[in-house]
């Protein structure tokens, strides 16, 4: 017999969570509402084939491609380009939206699910920003590639801030650098590289170098580089139209060519080899003049800056400007090809002063506009807080000299380290 005072034992209840499954979202779409097919487009594909070969009747194709066709002309996909197509949940998979991406961040949606209407829209895009510093050893793209950063950062340093300002074929051992920058992402996945940098410091030949990301024309886009005392670091023209180049053959009045039996035949263009679809620059700003395709150079773009200078850029694969369009330095206005008289892939770049053709490596080319003494004034109050930030980052070998120091400098140290990296 159980004896009064026993305790009765507890029953524990337990909670059931029922954990509600997790929406997978692309383009706008909860996924799990559908059968998804994803491929690229093919060598002999078409909207219709797509379609058809996935239980679409031809009359309901036609009707779908007309009423799309003000957002998007279907006869516009490209091979390797990828398309994912949202499809019943039943046996039968019939397509209810087809999604076509040209590129990472657009995507073109087609949804004929009830009513049929098209849309163009973009991924959504993240900007972190970062810091990195650096020690010369060799080269920047060893040095950077050994922190495990990517080598753009280098080229943009090296062409977009200090490409007349420091030889970075001649850096020297113990060079250091430090640089605020933003990487960029699409879907918070997809890194897609360097997006920007806002400010660096270099240090060459124990002489500093700062520079700050500024724009100086937000309604032609315009983007500078300067100084800490407002200073220009550019010039108005780059000093090649590509980049991860070699000049193949220069401006040469004389140049005479066996092939013609040692004639004298003028060269009044600079060559820089590169491969077929290397993408064409212009070298500085101004409006387009010429585009077009003709004789011995092939497809070409032409280009006045000012009163003063003219460029051209001869046997491009294909151009990408207009006549009459206004182009900024760095905009890639065509891709290297062999069109017209060439006997290899290069892009050859003639240069004009006053009417004439002239040596651009000769010419003592003007420096960029300057900053107007308004917009100097803003300059200088943007830059502060920046330049506070910039020189507060420490050089990871000055870091590692501090390693004597009290235990709570030391861990402050330790953290800039991981933050750099």
């Amino acid at each position: 017999m159980a004896c009064k005072d026993e305790p009765k034992p507890i029953i524990e209840e337990m909670a059931v969570v029922v954990e509600e499954p997790k929406e997978i979202l692309e383009f706008g779409f909860n996924l799990e509402n559908y059968t998804v097919k994803r491929d690229t487009i093919r060598k002999g594909d078409s909207f219709g084939e797509i379609l058809e070969r996935n239980h679409v009747g031809y009359p309901q194709i036609f009707n779908i491609a007309e009423k799309a066709k003000d957002t998007f002309d279907i006869r516009r996909l490209q091979i390797g380009k990828p398309y994912t197509l949202l499809c019943t949940k039943d046996s039968l998979e019939l397509p209810k939206c087809f999604i076509y991406q040209p590129n990472l961040e657009e995507y073109v949606v087609i949804n004929f699910h009830d009513s049929i209407h098209a849309y163009t829209s973009r991924k959504p895009i993240t900007y972190i920003e970062k810091t990195a510093t650096g020690v010369i050893t060799s080269n920047i793209s060893e040095t950077l590639e050994e922190q495990g950063l990517s080598p753009r950062l280098a080229y943009k340093m090296a062409d977009d801030i200090y490409a007349w300002t420091i030889d970075f074929r001649r850096l020297q051992k113990g060079d250091r650098f430090k640089v605020i920058y933003t990487d960029k992402y699409i879907d918070d996945t997809i890194y897609t590289g360097v997006h920007n940098i806002k400010a660096a410091y270099f240090e060459h030949n124990k002489e500093p170098f700062y520079a700050f990301e500024f724009t100086t024309d937000s309604t032609k886009g315009i983007i500078d580089y300067f100084s800490e005392d407002a200073k220009n670091l550019r010039r108005a023209f780059l000093k090649a139209p590509v980049k991860f180049s070699r000049v193949s053959s220069r401006y040469n009045l004389k140049r005479r060519i066996a092939v013609y039996g040692f004639k004298v035949r003028p060269h009044k263009g600079t060559d820089f080899a590169a491969r077929i679809g290397t993408e064409i620059m212009a070298t500085a700003n101004g409006t387009v003049t010429e585009s077009r395709r003709k004789g011995g150079n092939g497809n070409y773009v032409k280009i006045r800056h000012n009163a003063t200078y003219e460029t051209q850029y001869l046997h491009m694969k294909k151009r990408n400007a207009k006549v009459g369009q206004f182009v900024k330095q760095g905009d890639v206005i065509g891709w290297v090809g062999m069109t017209g008289n060439t006997g290899g892939p290069h892009v050859c770049y003639r240069f004009w002063k006053n009417g004439k053709q002239v040596d651009p490596f000769k010419q003592k080319l003007p420096e960029a506009k300057p900053i107007s003494d308004s917009l100097k004034i803003k300059y200088l109050d943007f830059i502060k807080p920046i330049k506070i930030q910039l020189d507060n980052i420490h050089f990871l070998d000055d870091v590692f000299e501090d390693q004597n120091q009290p235990e709570h400098i030391i861990k402050q140290n330790n953290n800039l380290i991981s933050q750099n990296r």
